[in-house]
Parts: structure tokens; C-alpha cells; sequence
């Protein structure tokens, strides 16, 4: 009887192996944490910095933390005369009675038709405003423009940028907490503008004095005994003897254009229009009658030096680029997920270069390392690293059993081990050194028909494997 090499195994037709479940936390967990330190961070600036827009936001009767009844009680302990408007007209012409500081804390809040008249303000007047945006100081007509903006205010020296202060008060004060918001003069536009507290507040010296903070801090219950915050919110706000304080609810109304007759004001908000009660003829007064924009009176004349000087300062057309169309938290929050996701890449990926062999801390049995091995290769799809090495330690055998070198060429290995199983030369061949499995019933029937040739080649010639007989 003549041994010979079985033929291939029919392919099994036993459904693969369940594919182990990916460890989805290893993905899950980093991106949860990142959302975990971001909603703590802006959790956290957001009970520092509270909204303007809020109900009782610097309002002198609040006396909650974001109020601002401190200020007013320190104001009225200097002899200050506190006047509580909750109307943008009525305010507007309290400022006609005498000299007096009208303090907007929030701007935001004006109504767009309403806001323009801020920029006409009579002579011996103040005007405060709390961090505008830039739709108000455009509206008001004001050369300055928003630049960088912190996280959080700075308390910060008067001439912190190395430029003496010029205004008298925030000198008086000393630091103080108005480094959020940093005010500059426009692109193409000469740097006039007379800056404390790095940029943080800004006096425009006009017909009607013009100051801008960006910082709400100063004025605030809860900041307002810190640093000079107390010296510096008195100062800005009690310099003429009397505030009319603008305190808004909630977002201004359109105004309300009445005749006059009934006892309520009449507004206009176009030049020349007129925001004085009217005389009971039922036209609410002639234009320039009154405040702001009325021909009659000096301060609304084009020809007046304020007027003038307004006209000389105003900003060339500007352009918005796309990074200054958003704040600059938008892009710190645009680079931490940039560095979050490179990190993330750096941590899931491979390691570079070629494996270095290193011993094993412990002895594993043999039987576990091919065991772990093959998972290994069944995981990652490797059907042809399978085969080769199950191909080259069945040479090694083989080799062993022929008595021939490694160096052997195919061909001669190919017949030696044809001679032995009785097979042609090419089928061994094949066997040997044949192509990649297509799928995983291949490779396990070339794994059995591997072992079955050594087994065979290996067997004495009077004791022939079982199977291989014919």
C-alpha cells in the first residue's frame, strides 16, 4: 500500500465565530470627560460673568448679588442725587433740568430707533456706558471699537499699559476691577482716544463727556467693596451731583410717537424731530423746541466744536473679517478641541517602527499563546500572515524530516515530500507555498492538510497514518 496526501477538506459550513465587542469606553470615556471640563468651565463663567440683559442687572433698588443698590446707597451718602428711570425718553429729559451723569448699565437693552439720540447729549452732561457692543457705539457715532476681550476681568492699575490716565477719577480710585472688555480706536483711524486701565475704560472729552467701561465689576453688590471698585463707580457716576440712572427690565420698546396733548411726551427720533412735551396745540411741539436733534437749540447745531469734532472723527468704512465676526472665546473653545482630538489621536495610535521583541514578565503554557495568537489574527483579518506561518513551521518540520537544508528551493522540497505522500509534485506544491486563503474555512482546511502531510512524511513507513491509505 502506497501512502498518499488526503484531498483538501470540503469547506466547513459552520457560521463563524461571533465577533468580539469592541471596548466602546475607551472612545466614550475621553470625549465625556472634555464635555465635563467644558460645561464646568462655562458653568463657571457664567455665574462669574452674568448676563446685562437680566431683570435687576445694576439696577439701584436690586439687592442681589448683579444689583447695584450699594452704589446707589454710596452715592446718596456723598450727597448724590440718585433719579430712578425705567424709560429711555423720560430719562433723556430729566438731563434737561441741569448739569447731571446719565448711567446706561446696560445698552443692550436700548431700542435701536432710540439708541442714536445717547450721541447728543447737552453740554455739562456724562454719559456712562457698560460694556456696549458694537452695534451701540456705532449707533451713538463713537470712534472706538470692541478689541480683545478676557475670560474674566483683571483688576487691573489705571496705567497698567504705561500711559498716565487722564481721567481724574479712575487715577483717584487706584486698581480696580474694568479689565474685561478692551476698547481702540478704529482701523486707519488716529489713537486720540484718552484709555485707563489697559484699554478697559475709554473718555471721550465732548460737549457731553463720554465715558466707556467694560466691565460691569465696579458697579455690582458683590464687587463693589474689592480693590478701588467703590472709588471708581462714585467718581464716574457722582462727579455733577446728580445720576439718572436708566434701568431697563427688559428690552426697550419702539418709541411712542405722540402728540403731546395728553401729557405724554413726544419723540422723534429722526434729526430735527423734537422729545419735549408738547404745548397742548396738539402737534407736540415745533422741531427745535427741544432735546436731542432740535434745530433751535445750540447744542443740536452742526456748527457747534462738539458737533465739529464729531464729524471729524468718524471711523472709515471697516471691514469684518470672519475671525472678528466671532468672540474670542469661539476660537480658545475651537483650539482645546483641536489639541482634545490630536491627544485623542496620539493616545488611540500605533506604535511606529518595527515590534522589538522584549521576555515575557511571566511563563505562559503554549497552548494560551496560540490561542491568543490566533484571536489575534482572526480579530484583525490577517488570513494570509495565518497561512505563512502555518506553511513555514510545516516546513520547518518537514525540512527536519527530509534530512535537507532550509535553503532547499521549492521545487526539490515540493517532490521530495510528493515522493513521500504519493501526491503529485504540483499539489504539494500548492500546499506549500500556495496563495492566500479567501476566507476562514480555507485557511482552517489548509491548517488540516498541513498536519496531515507532516504527520504522514513524519510516520515510519511501516506504520502509515490513518486516512492516508488507499
Amino acid at each position: 500500500m502506497t501512502a498518499t496526501a488526503a484531498p483538501p477538506a470540503a469547506p466547513s459550513t459552520a457560521p463563524p465565530p461571533p465577533r468580539r465587542r469592541r471596548r466602546w469606553h475607551r472612545l466614550v470615556i475621553p470625549f465625556a470627560l472634555a464635555a465635563a471640563l467644558l460645561t464646568i468651565t462655562v458653568v463657571t463663567h457664567a455665574v462669574d460673568q452674568p448676563d446685562a440683559t437680566e431683570r435687576g442687572y445694576l439696577s439701584p433698588v436690586a439687592t442681589n448679588d448683579d444689583g447695584g443698590s450699594r452704589l446707589a446707597e454710596a452715592l446718596r451718602g456723598q450727597g448724590v442725587t440718585v433719579q430712578r428711570e425705567t424709560d429711555t425718553l423720560r430719562a433723556l429729559l430729566a438731563l434737561d433740568t441741569g448739569p447731571a451723569t446719565l448711567f446706561v448699565p446696560a445698552p443692550e437693552l436700548l431700542h435701536p430707533d432710540t439708541v442714536g439720540a445717547l450721541g447728543d447729549l447737552p453740554a455739562g452732561r456724562r454719559l456712562v456706558l457698560v460694556d456696549p457692543s458694537l452695534r451701540v457705539l456705532e449707533s451713538v457715532d463713537l470712534p472706538v471699537v470692541r478689541a480683545d476681550r478676557r475670560w474674566a476681568t483683571r483688576a487691573v492699575a489705571p496705567d497698567a499699559d504705561g500711559v498716565p490716565c487722564p481721567l481724574p477719577e479712575a487715577a483717584r480710585a487706584g486698581t480696580a476691577a474694568a479689565r474685561l472688555q478692551r476698547y481702540a480706536p478704529p482701523a486707519g483711524f488716529a489713537n486720540t482716544l484718552r484709555t485707563c486701565y489697559s484699554g478697559g475704560l475709554v473718555h471721550l472729552p465732548w460737549a457731553a463727556d463720554v465715558v466707556v467701561i467694560g466691565a460691569g465689576d465696579p458697579f455690582r453688590n458683590d464687587r463693589i467693596g474689592e480693590w478701588g471698585n467703590q472709588a471708581l463707580a462714585t467718581g464716574l457716576l457722582g462727579g455733577h451731583g446728580r445720576v439718572v440712572w436708566l434701568d431697563l427690565d427688559g428690552p426697550a420698546p419702539p418709541p411712542h410717537f405722540g402728540t403731546g396733548s395728553s401729557g405724554e411726551p413726544a419723540w422723534s427720533p429722526t434729526p430735527g424731530g423734537s422729545t419735549t412735551y408738547g404745548s397742548g396745540d396738539g402737534n407736540g411741539g415745533q422741531p427745535g423746541d427741544g432735546y436731542p436733534g432740535g434745530s433751535g437749540d445750540s447744542d443740536g447745531d452742526p456748527s457747534d466744536g462738539g458737533d465739529q469734532e464729531r464729524e471729524q472723527a468718524q471711523p472709515p468704512d471697516r471691514q469684518n473679517p470672519l475671525w472678528a465676526a466671532f468672540p474670542a472665546w469661539f476660537w480658545a473653545l475651537l483650539v482645546q478641541l483641536a489639541l482634545a482630538a490630536l491627544l485623542m489621536v496620539l493616545w488611540r495610535a500605533r506604535r511606529l517602527g518595527p515590534p522589538v521583541a522584549e521576555p515575557l514578565p511571566v511563563r505562559v503554557r503554549s497552548a494560551e499563546t496560540v490561542l491568543g495568537r490566533a484571536r489575534l489574527y482572526q480579530r484583525a483579518r490577517a488570513r494570509g500572515p495565518a497561512a505563512d506561518t502555518l506553511r513555514a513551521a510545516a516546513l520547518d518540520r518537514l525540512a527536519a524530516r527530509l534530512n535537507v537544508p532550509a535553503t532547499t528551493p521549492p521545487a526539490e522540497v515540493a517532490a521530495l515530500v510528493a515522493a513521500r505522500t504519493g501526491g503529485t509534485t504540483d499539489e504539494a506544491h500548492e500546499l506549500l507555498y500556495g496563495g492566500e486563503p479567501s476566507s476562514d474555512a480555507e485557511l482552517l482546511a489548509l491548517a488540516r492538510s498541513l498536519d496531515r502531510v507532516t504527520r504522514t512524511v513524519a510516520a515510519p513507513p511501516d506504520h502509515p497514518t490513518e486516512g492516508d491509505l488507499r
